[in-house]
């Protein structure tokens, strides 16, 4: 079993996370926009949230530069793809390669800590008594989240949004209806990388260091909380495609935290990456295979 202190753990990361669903969500589902940017601006927001935290900055403008940053990110991938005819996911590799060496440039060294300085989890830790000082990132978070999604879906459902939508159902339908199609691509991008972006600046504060290496497998979380997300929530709806971008995300985070403390499975840290693919295919093939089921009971009945 998980101790108290674990499952909270499973919560908060579930819940920064479920960002990164949400970016992964605006360039798969949205746009069809095949984008591993992520793996490299999930570290970029992450190196520029120390870096401004450590000379001084507030965290929470610290925190909306490393968006400003992941959207940067983004901007160049779309504008690989969309003005010099790179094709998408090339074109993100490409960004993804080159943020590495970024990412050294900005943080100065492989990894900064930001042990002892104040940062967006510090003013929640200290309303909270000192025996619940790990609820303090899951509130924040939370709020975080709401936060983010509520916009999201008005931002979905206004003229914009509606032209990003129509941009990656049909493109050249909403070229024919005089949508810019190129410019909703690059905001689109940029928008899900700004999102990544912040993810990363939280994930620094909240665990006290940024790493170059903290993007590392970051494109494969998102999906797996995406896909497992919508095999739980049908995204028949904006809303209910982000509500279950976010319980996918700590549904994934919970049932690595069950499979790591499972001592009859024996799982190890090491084991991590395993585990992912195998949640992964689950969530991919579960829903294809309960289809199969209720449509044989369909025919059966019949």
């Amino acid at each position: 079993m998980l101790s108290q202190i674990a499952f909270f753990g499973a919560v908060e990361t579930g819940l920064i996370y479920g960002l990164v669903a949400f970016g992964i969500y605006i360039s798969f589902r949205v746009l069809d926009f095949p984008d591993l940017t992520v793996d490299g601006s999930f570290p970029l927001g992450a190196a520029v949230a120390a870096v401004l935290i450590l000379g001084g900055w507030n965290p929470w403008l610290a925190t909306a530069m490393a968006m400003v940053a992941g959207m940067a990110a983004g901007a160049v991938t779309a504008l690989l793809n969309v003005k010099l005819g790179i094709l998408n996911l090339l074109a993100s590799i490409l960004t993804m390669i080159a943020l590495y060496s970024v990412n050294l440039r900005v943080m100065g060294s492989p990894n900064l800590p930001l042990l002892m300085q104040e940062t967006v989890v510090t003013w929640w830790e200290n309303m909270l008594p000192p025996e619940y000082y790990f609820l303090a990132p899951v509130a924040l978070f939370t709020v975080v989240v709401v936060i983010s999604l509520l916009l999201l879906w008005r931002f979905m459902k206004s003229e914009i949004g509606l032209s990003m939508r129509a941009t990656g159902a049909n493109p050249r339908m909403a070229r024919a209806q005089g949508i810019a199609t190129g410019a909703m691509v690059v905001l689109g991008v940029a928008l899900s990388n700004g999102l990544v972006g912040v993810a990363g600046a939280l994930v620094a504060q909240s665990q006290g260091a940024a790493d170059v290496t903290m993007g590392v497998g970051v494109i494969v979380i998102g999906l797996a909380s995406l896909i497992g997300g919508e095999a739980v929530i049908s995204p028949t709806s904006v809303v209910r495609a982000l509500l279950a971008c976010v319980v996918g995300a700590i549904i994934y985070r919970l049932a690595i935290a069950f499979a790591l403390n499972a001592d009859v499975l024996g799982l190890e840290s090491q084991d991590l990456n395993l585990i992912t693919a195998v949640l992964v295919t689950l969530a991919i093939v579960l829903p294809g295979f309960r289809n199969t089921i209720r449509s044989r009971m369909t025919r059966n009945k019949a």
